[in-house]
């Protein structure tokens, strides 16, 4: 709008690099110290750094001051945590500017910080100067329309972060309803009505160990992959959510490897280390891609006669799997390791082959369904960030019909109080 102006951010703002503290002094004990605000802490709002050494008053930070971290991402935000001081490779932003609304200033700033960073070539971490961010122009309008600005601004946020929120419900009880039908599957009540209809009684069913259930469990490669090769080689973090992600392969051309290690489909792979939180995770591989596993897995060579590779998959991905892994792990530095001996020894319930193909049909068609509402909620989620950014660029081009054109020019008004 005409009434509008650009201006160089640091003709109208001060913008303030942190004190070069001595990391040497930092501390976690809060007891008679300064807090000091780094980087990480920006968008978080609190710090755990604590620090003897004295600096300029001009470094200390209030509560509602806008952050801009000068390193990686350039997050910004505005402090939500108590007075603190300022560490270098964080700049302040004082906008205590007649001209200018500070919730303005700090809705706008997100649109040119990610311009300035995808524009930073790096081959590191990428790094911000106060000078960058002093010639970087601003749209400003006249106050009071900075104000409606906000005031549309958060008023269309609130309700988009209210269905927000209601869809993030959605999401949240995604987990309970995976837990709640496994438990249905793995205690007969599944398929209650099935056994029902053709007279089986649920002492039909039989605890059975894993390696009762399996000829062999035979661990994986220990040869080092390469970026290019004849196969794919799985490893454990290709193991997601009981499937294969097919996503950061790598590869092998060895001979003797492709040809004692090659996957069937149906197999089933178990991660036999990883960290505490992972390690136990069970995937069937279903033959999209020709390929053998690493040595972090044990493939489970189960007994067709007897059981289901779909079957064991999802019994090894339930709670009572999880929480038996959790008991027999052994931990080591950052990693947990389940030998074949273990694994071998978890036992579960297991009825006939008919009704476990009954159970896995059913579970199927459920994850089925549940995958597909939640890629759609996801979508939801994705648009609302969408609309979110598109009121922001609307905003910033006076296009969110709140413009008064009556309101003073800001050019005519800096031309005059700043002569």
């Amino acid at each position: 709008p005409e009434n509008w102006i650009w201006i160089e951010m640091g003709k109208l703002v001060n913008i303030k690099n942190g004190f070069p503290f001595d990391s040497k002094l930092f501390s976690k004990n809060i007891s008679g110290k300064h807090p000091l605000i780094r980087i990480r802490d920006i968008v978080r709002g609190y710090t755990e750094t604590f620090t003897d050494e004295e600096c300029p008053e001009e470094y200390t930070i209030k509560k509602g001051d806008i952050l801009i971290g000068m390193d990686g991402d350039f997050n910004v935000a505005s402090w939500k945590g108590e007075d603190a001081l300022l560490n270098q490779r964080v700049c302040c932003i004082d906008s205590a500017s007649p001209y200018l609304d500070r919730r303005f200033l700090l809705y706008y700033l997100p649109i040119p910080l990610m311009k300035i960073n995808e524009a930073t070539p790096s081959v590191t971490v990428k790094h911000l100067s106060t000078k960058t961010l002093s010639i970087t122009p601003i749209p400003i309008p006249p106050l009071a329309e900075q104000q409606r600005i906000v005031d549309r601004i958060e008023s269309l946020f609130t309700k988009l972060d209210e269905a927000k929120e209601k869809i993030l419900e959605v999401l949240d009880g995604y987990e309970p309803r995976k837990v709640a039908m496994l438990h249905l599957a793995f205690s007969g009540e599944l398929t209650k009505t099935w056994r029902k209809e053709y007279g089986i009684d649920l002492d039909s069913w039989k605890r059975l160990s894993v390696s009762e259930l399996c000829k062999s469990l035979k661990y994986g490669t220990a040869k080092k992959s390469q970026a290019e090769g004849e196969i794919a080689v799985i490893r454990m973090g290709n193991l997601q959510h009981g499937e294969i992600n097919w996503n950061d392969l790598v590869y092998s051309s060895d001979k003797e490897d492709i040809e004692k290690y090659q996957l069937s489909p149906g197999d089933v792979l178990f991660n036999r280390t990883n960290s505490p939180a992972l390690v136990g995770k069970t995937s069937i591989y279903r033959g999209n891609v020709p390929a053998i596993y690493a040595g972090y897995l044990i493939k489970l060579d189960y007994d067709h006669s007897r059981i289901l590779g779909d079957y064991l998959n999802y019994a090894l991905n339930t709670v009572d799997a999880k929480e038996y892994c959790n008991l027999v792990k052994t931990d080591g530095i950052n990693q947990s390791n389940i030998n074949a001996k273990k694994i071998g020894e978890y036992s579960f319930d297991v009825p006939s082959l008919n009704e476990q193909s009954e159970i896995v049909c059913i579970l199927d068609e459920f994850f089925a369904k549940e995958a597909e509402a939640k890629a759609k909620v996801e979508a939801t989620l994705d648009a609302i960030e969408a609309m979110k950014k598109s009121i922001l660029a609307k905003a910033f081009r006076g296009e969110l019909g709140t413009n008064n054109p009556e309101d003073e020019s800001v050019e005519e008004l800096l031309k005059r109080t700043l002569v």
